[in-house]
């Protein structure tokens, strides 16, 4: 299995032209019926021995932690720290391993983190530790480029930033949907911006803005349909509207920008508002079954029909907004 970036690499080598690179998009495109830039790739696993690499790092890391851990709980923090950098400089930078690089980099700057808390102590703990996580992840993406760094150092970033406002203003705990709803528009944001960057899906840019669509799609929905109420005793038939309205809404932001985590995302509310309504008509046994089958349904007839949704969606926006959008083909 080979990447977009796998192909742009092969191209800036010599190894194959840019006439020779369209022609394969072009065919494989007609292949599966769908133009790549609607494919949303991104690489995750090329083969078992990724996986089979996974298990040893992290056996490897934990018993590492843990023998650390015995002489101070931060030393077993920081050597896991140094071992997933120096696994990194092998298994990412070397052999370019989707899974292992992903997996190290979660350890890397999760590992930070937790070395510094402990560190640093609970009071101020998570503002200092989160910080110094973001500065890791900056220092992990220098390095090694890998996609979902960038979601991990900006999450960490943002993580500093509310753990300092709840720190200097404890009553903000009160408003923790609105700081939620801003951190997931601020990651969105960012997404979008890397998106830009690379409308036509062939660089490692389009992956970093996948991962961060995928961290801000639950920040951004979880708050809004939490104001909905719908978790607090029965549904009813306005809920259920508002719900519904609220996610075409939802799908079409999603077709328009071609990313499809916000629909994932608040897919649970859906099913829930829907077979908790059907529960209060009766339909107990049978309820969540019905609403996953009309919903599964609708959203298999989206995926089939993709393309000629996201030309309707592209529609409704100006032409300036269209150019920073993955385009239709």
């Amino acid at each position: 299995m080979y990447s977009e970036e796998d192909i742009a690499s092969a191209i800036k080598a010599g190894a194959l032209t840019e006439e020779a690179a369209l022609s394969f998009r072009a065919h494989v495109a007609q292949l599966r019926q769908t133009p790549a830039v609607d494919e949303e790739h991104f690489r995750l696993v090329t083969g078992f021995n990724d996986i089979f690499v996974v298990i040893a790092c992290v056996l490897l890391l934990i018993s590492v932690n843990w023998i650390g851990a015995a002489l101070a709980p931060w030393f077993g923090a920081l050597a896991s720290a140094i071992v997933s950098w120096a696994l990194a400089e092998f298994f990412t930078r070397k052999r370019h391993m989707a899974l292992p690089s992903i997996v190290l980099l979660l350890a890397f700057v999760g590992s930070v983190f937790f070395a510094n808390y402990i560190g640093f102590g609970e009071s101020s703990g998570v503002v200092f530790a989160s910080a110094l996580a973001a500065l890791a992840a900056w220092l992990h993406w220098r390095r090694f480029r890998v996609p979902i760094t960038v979601a991990a150092g900006a999450t960490a970033a943002l993580g500093s930033m509310v753990a300092l406002l709840l720190t200097v203003l404890p009553e903000a705990k009160n408003f923790i949907s609105i700081i939620s709803f801003v951190a997931g528009t601020a990651l969105f944001g960012l997404a979008m911006y890397w998106d830009s960057a690379d409308t036509l899906r062939q660089t490692r840019k389009s992956d970093v803005a996948f991962w961060l669509h995928l961290q801000a799609a639950p920040l951004l929905v979880h708050p809004v349909f939490t104001a909905l109420n719908i978790f607090d005793g029965q549904t009813h038939w306005g809920q259920a509207l508002a719900v519904i309205t609220l996610y075409v809404v939802i799908a079409l932001i999603s077709l328009a920008i071609d990313r499809r985590a916000l629909m994932v995302s608040a897919l649970i509310y859906v099913l829930y508002a829907f077979s908790s309504l059907l529960k209060v008509y009766g339909v107990v046994s049978l309820g969540f079954a019905i609403t996953a089958f009309a919903i599964g349904s609708a959203l298999l007839l989206l995926s089939a029909f993709w393309h000629p949704c996201r030309k309707f969606a592209l529609s409704i926006f100006p032409p300036a907004i269209q150019a920073r959008l993955a385009p239709i083909r």
